[in-house]
């Protein structure tokens, strides 16, 4: 796979304010290794290679066990690995990813108000946008995995 063009040259300060709201959301207290679980499970659900081997390297890196990093896209079938706040985020996660789908139900917001305070659901839906834009830039313009870990 060739990258189609390097659009982080082209469109810096776009991509610089893009990170941004990235920087927001990893100082907004949300727990690191919760983002990344939710920017995998986007990624996973988008096909994003780039993505997805960017934030399993996070997590690992973070002390993540593989067998649980693993299940994320099994989430629901993985019994007790994944703690109800961390079941309650990719839940919403799915949901906001594939709003065209979903509309946001119901059922996936009041799991994750049973979770997650007013701010930390704006919060955790920001997170889920923004790595939903990333994989709309990284899967647009073919950017292969990097194999390195995020800074």
């Amino acid at each position: 796979m060739t990258q189609r063009i390097d659009y982080q040259k082209l469109s810096t300060p776009g991509l610089r304010a893009l990170g941004g709201v990235y920087t927001y959301i990893v100082n907004s207290g949300l727990p690191k290794v919760l983002i990344d679980l939710v920017f995998l499970r986007a990624s996973q659900i988008n096909g994003c290679a780039y993505c997805i081997d960017m934030h399993s390297r996070d997590l690992l890196k973070g002390g993540i066990a593989v067998e649980k990093m693993m299940l994320v896209s099994a989430w629901r079938e993985a019994g007790d690995i994944f703690t109800d706040q961390e079941k309650a985020a990719l839940q919403w996660a799915e949901a906001v990813t594939l709003i065209s789908e979903t509309h946001a139900p119901d059922e996936a917001f009041a799991a994750v108000s049973a979770q997650f305070q007013p701010k930390e659901i704006s919060d955790l839906t920001l997170a889920i946008g923004v790595i939903n834009t990333y994989n709309r830039l990284s899967i647009g313009f073919r950017r292969p995995p990097g194999g390195e870990p995020a800074a």
